[in-house]
């Protein structure tokens, strides 16, 4: 009985949600009706309107509203240097947390060849008509640390040469404020390995 009906439809599609099992939709579709049915409905209709009128930028291929983004219309920033990411969250997240002031090229993904995910899929067709026009001058690499995100990144990497484009991978290792004690071999190795001098 609890899994019939609208009621158990709306927490099973909470369910969709990254991070939300099913006892997290409950106590969300339960909050939604007990207590807060107007946000309810503000959220459906913000989530309808969202899904119509969301689309890519046709030249980041990150998400946006009109053809090209705020990013890309904005002429205070220097379009010859482009971040390559794997996702339009890490657009908001580096432009939060850094003072990059360049373009961005979003991949929505990376190699994965037993995916299914090829060059193809991640648009580095693209990417490599924009490293042909001689527009722009550095590409840094924002790929995740993973084994696809560094297949990625070498890739990527090895189309910037074709083109005469020079590209940086960003730096990988033990974050700011962490204690060597609790860092995983992995990170410390990679740290270690992409050490620099001190200036």
């Amino acid at each position: 009985m609890q899994s019939k009906g609208l009621l158990g439809q709306l927490i099973q599609n909470l369910c969709i949600l990254p991070g939300v099992g099913p006892k997290t939709a409950q106590r969300m579709a339960f909050y939604l009706l007990q207590r807060n049915r107007n946000g309810a409905k503000i959220l459906a209709e913000t989530l309808v309107d969202a899904i119509d009128k969301i689309g890519h930028c046709q030249q980041c291929r990150t998400f946006t509203e009109q053809t090209l983004c705020e990013v890309c219309t904005d002429n205070s920033r220097d379009s010859s240097v482009l971040c390559i990411v794997e996702s339009s969250a890490d657009v908001w997240v580096i432009d939060q947390a850094t003072v990059f002031k360049g373009h961005y090229f979003v991949l929505h993904g990376r190699l994965s060849p037993l995916d299914g995910i090829g060059p193809d899929q991640l648009g580095l067709d693209l990417l490599e008509q924009r490293l042909s026009s001689g527009e722009i001058k550095e590409l840094i690499l924002a790929t995740n640390s993973t084994v696809e995100g560094e297949a990625t990144a070498y890739f990527i990497g090895e189309v910037a040469k074709k083109h005469q484009v020079p590209a940086s991978r960003i730096a990988h290792g033990v974050p700011m404020g962490g204690e060597l004690e609790f860092i995983d071999s992995g990170t410390l190795s990679h740290a270690f390995n992409g050490r620099r001098e001190i200036s």
